[in-house]
Order: C-alpha cells, then structure tokens, then sequence
C-alpha cells in the first residue's frame, strides 16, 4: 500500500517525516589533549578550587564519566574546540593521561552547556549517596571519591532523617542548603510544611531565613523544647508572622508587575537617551527644569536593567524592537 497516495475515499495525504538532525555524533572520538582548543580562559586559581578538587578526586578515584563535549575545528584537521569539560581536561592532564574519548557536537553551538543544565540538589545528592552505602560503598570510599571527609558524607547520609516526605517532595528540586534541613527537623511535620511553603514562595532556602522561620516557631511546634535564652514571645512571634505574610503579597504582586516595568522603564531609558544626546533640550532643561534634568540624567546614566530571572523575553522584546 502507498501511504503518499491519496486515499479512494478522499483521505488526506500522508506526507513523509522529517528526521530530525542529531545534536551528536552516535560514537565517541578519542582524541590527543594536546588536540583541543580552549573557547574560554580558566581562571588562575581555579585548580585551587574545591570543584576542581572534587573533579580531580572523582577521575582519579572513579575515572570519566561524562565525555567532554568538543566541536571540530573549521579548518586544522584533528583539532578541536572545547565546548564544556575543561576541568575534567585539566584532571586528565595532571594524572598524566594523553587522551579522552570526547562527545563530538555536529553544531557550533554559541551557548555555554554549563547554563542550560540542571544542578545537582542537596536531597538529589543525598540520595545519590543512600544508594551507593546501600550498595557496600563506604564513606571512606565515597569521601575521597568526592573530596569530601567521612563525617560530611555520613551527615549526608542521614541529611532527611525527622524531615516529613511531604517537605522532601517540595524542596527535593530548589537550592536549598544541608543546613536548612538541618533547621527543618527541629520542627514538628505541621510546621516544617508550613516553613517549606513560605520558604517557596519567597524563594528564600536560605540558613538565616530558616533560622527566622525557627525562631517564629511557636515552642508546641518544636520537636524538642527550646532553652528559655532562645525562646521569643508570643507577641514577637505574632508579629514577625504578620510581617513575613505582608511581605509574601507584596513579592507575589511584584511579581506580576515586574515583566512590564522593566519593559516600560527600558522603552523610556532609550527615549530620554535620545532627549540627552540633543544640545538645544539639554541647554533648555538644565536652564528652566533643573530638577527635571537631574532626574533625567540619574534614569539615562543607569547600568543596564538585568531581567534574566524570570522576565528576560520581555527585556529581549524590548531590546529588538528599539533596535
């Protein structure tokens, strides 16, 4: 049967699929260290780092696991740019290994790999770490695998311990620090979801802030009795809920104001940018609107408005239409 024939009972036509184009090749290359180019320079100090360290410990403990991701050079032959890897490059280069088998990319992509990729979490860390014990790996082993020393990873082992699996699903894909949950277990379940909650909505996973929620927390709601120093009074308590509740409006209306905002005060900037270049209207405001003038002046001379977390379509917007 011809699917790319019509039908005798008027179907429609099956047109034949696109494929779609591979972002990679299918195998990996090896190819010489010696062979591949740097797009970006490492800073000085970063085999200092403790990433570095972490990375150097993994290859050397564990080996690769991930190939760097490398784009042919255009014109010499067996070289190529790196694109995302450099400190696994720079590892391999200390352990004394020549070459790597690499993931050739069949576009020069001009965005960063690192920016388009999900961080590993604590709680995803955590569980990582579970399943390796689980599976006979010690902490020893894990500890210097990951540079890190035996108690730190036997703290991460028990990292969710007293933390009810409702907070855990809420906070299991936000930045939110050991530490935090760390906090979170001297509540009682009610009160850790409801400090996981307001903890979300400001978008605050910080220790101080879990502390704030800690010391808001009535002394029936703690799992263990706080000493009288740190206790706080029920009209302290009362107080900072209150204000925590009116800040939680006012940053859900911010948010919902703050796309067109930036987009109006951007289409204005570039409007009095054009009003401040003209000698007659500066000469006229600075003589018979001074106060005007400084206004002016102070929105014009502004660093560029940065809208990348949540509303740069709209600055992008902004910026192609007054292009």
């Amino acid at each position: 049967m011809n699917l790319d024939a019509s039908t005798a009972n008027g179907a429609p036509t099956t047109e034949p699929i696109e494929k779609t184009k591979a972002a990679f090749l299918t195998d990996c290359v090896r190819i010489p260290l010696s062979n591949l180019i740097y797009l970006k320079t490492l800073r000085p100090r970063v085999k200092d780092s403790i990433t570095f360290q972490q990375v150097l410990s993994s290859v050397r403990d564990v080996g690769l696991v991930e190939p760097p991701v490398v784009f042919p050079h255009p014109t010499n032959q067996g070289h190529y740019f790196v694109m995302d890897g450099h400190l696994r490059i720079e590892a391999l280069k200390i352990l004394g290994i020549a070459e790597v088998d690499c993931l050739v990319a069949t576009d020069d992509d001009t965005y960063t790999y690192n920016k388009r990729i999900n961080r590993m979490t604590v709680v995803q860390a955590h569980k990582m770490i579970v399943k390796a014990m689980e599976h006979g790996v010690s902490a020893e082993r894990l500890g210097k695998t990951l540079h890190l020393s035996p108690a730190t990873i036997r703290n991460h082992f028990r990292l969710l311990d007293g933390v009810c699996p409702e907070v855990i699903e809420q906070l299991q894909d936000k930045p939110c620090p050991a530490k935090s949950f760390a906090i979170l277990r001297r509540m009682k379940p009610i009160r850790q979801i409801e400090a996981a909650e307001l903890m979300s909505g400001q978008n605050n996973f910080t220790t101080a802030f879990a502390n704030a929620l800690l010391y808001n927390t009535p002394s029936n709601m703690l799992v263990t009795q706080a000493p009288a120093s740190d206790t706080v009074s029920v009209e302290s308590m009362a107080k900072m809920e209150r204000e925590m509740a009116a800040l939680q409006v006012q940053n859900k209306a911010i948010e919902e104001t703050y796309g067109p905002d930036v987009l109006h005060l951007t289409v204005l900037k570039r409007f009095l940018e054009k009003w401040m270049d003209c000698a007659p209207i500066v000469r006229w405001l600075a003589a018979n609107q001074p106060e005007y003038f400084r206004e002016f002046q102070s929105i014009v001379g502004t660093m560029q408005i940065d809208d990348s977390r949540s509303h740069g379509a709209a600055a992008q917007q902004s910026r192609g239409k007054l292009a």
